[in-house]
């Protein structure tokens, strides 16, 4: 076993906390450590997975190179010549890493929020037994492996995996399923029915397969194999073959029609996943009361008397109360509600703010 971490993306949902420059993954929102360093403490060195340092490769944007190698020396990282989403990074790791090629590999976001790791590593643990064709009663051989998170409201924020109401089991007491389907994010009402449907899910964004398996799948559904095996090992080949990619992620470049086959199953994730997305997840994961969104340049808004601004002055992260008007020539992130919760904001932003002066 080993695993792919996918660290990289805009972050502009969390901006202006966020750069291009200094992206989501490298920065310590939930403590002294990023979350890309979480990301890999959560799955290296415990019981239930025989993962080690030199087991994890982080694939990130050749932008951010030396931000991985700062903040994990050990790791082995692999480069891409820019960010294409989750499809090409899936690919190129499966094309360049070499493992055998029946091996489970994992892949995880950079990103994410567990509070439970324990059970998010048992789950992680289970997922490789399906993908490795352990989980009798599936009736999948080798197949790709989704993990899902059990919804607690009617979101429209996140994908959907939509189980086979027949083809289920458990593995390691963690509940599987083939999938029926995928549903990209929904409606507000079609959220509300996939709630009231037993065993859907949303999609956690974290995987695992056999690398034939993965590699199989990329050539049945994509044209990525075809693309970029010849020129892998290739700075120059590679550049050139990323220059025409289309950013896609491995969910609807792959996934969706291998569900439509039946060749994808799904494993219900404990543990309290969230993707810190945006500014409202942030603050849920720190204790702070509201919720937040990103103000766009010119966009002209209203913060009342319980609200909080962030923004960034001569670079450096501002945080101001209510009630006063917004409109400005940078984003801005409005925390509608949170001022009841400044101390856990100014925590923050000023944790980000030492790492930002020590680099």
């Amino acid at each position: 076993m080993y695993a792919v971490i996918l660290a990289g993306g805009g972050g502009t949902r969390l901006w202006p906390m966020s750069r291009p420059e200094t992206p989501k993954p490298f920065l310590p929102l939930l403590g002294q450590r990023s979350l890309l360093q979480l990301t890999v403490d959560r799955i290296v060195g415990h019981s239930e997975l025989p993962l080690g340092h030199l087991d994890v490769w982080v694939v990130t944007d050749r932008r951010y190179a030396g931000l991985v190698r700062e903040q994990l020396p050990e790791t082995p990282i692999l480069i891409e010549p820019a960010g294409r989403n989750t499809a090409a990074a899936v690919a190129l790791a499966t094309l360049r890493i070499e493992r055998d090629p029946d091996e489970v590999m994992l892949v995880l976001a950079a990103d994410h929020h567990i509070a439970d790791a324990s059970a998010f590593r048992r789950a992680l643990a289970a997922a490789a037994r399906v993908a490795a064709g352990e989980a009798a009663g599936l009736g999948v051989e080798a197949p790709l492996v989704t993990l899902g998170v059990r919804p607690d409201r009617p979101s429209t924020d996140y994908g959907y995996l939509v189980p086979e109401s027949q083809a289920r089991t458990r593995v390691e007491n963690v509940e599987t399923a083939v999938l029926r389907g995928f549903e990209e994010k929904p409606t507000r009402d079609r959220a509300g029915e996939l709630l009231g449907d037993p065993g859907t899910s949303w999609n956690a964004g974290v995987f695992a397969w056999r690398r034939s398996a993965m590699r199989d799948a990329l050539h049945r559904y994509t044209g990525l194999v075809t693309l970029l095996d010849p020129v892998r090992v290739s700075d120059t080949g590679l550049a050139s073959a990323y220059d025409v990619l289309k950013p896609l992620s491995v969910d609807r470049a792959v996934l969706e029609g291998a569900a439509r086959d039946h060749r994808v199953a799904m494993v219900v994730l404990g543990g309290g996943w969230t993707d810190l997305g945006g500014w409202s997840a942030i603050l849920a994961a720190i204790g702070a009361r509201g919720s937040g969104r990103v103000v766009s340049p010119g966009e002209p808004a209203h913060a009342g008397q319980e609200d909080l601004i962030v923004e960034r002055t001569e670079g450096r992260l501002i945080l101001s109360e209510g009630p006063r008007d917004i409109q400005s020539s940078s984003p801005v992130a409005l925390l509608a509600g949170a001022a009841a919760s400044r101390a856990a904001v100014d925590t923050l932003l000023a944790r980000v703010t030492e790492w930002e002066l020590r680099r």
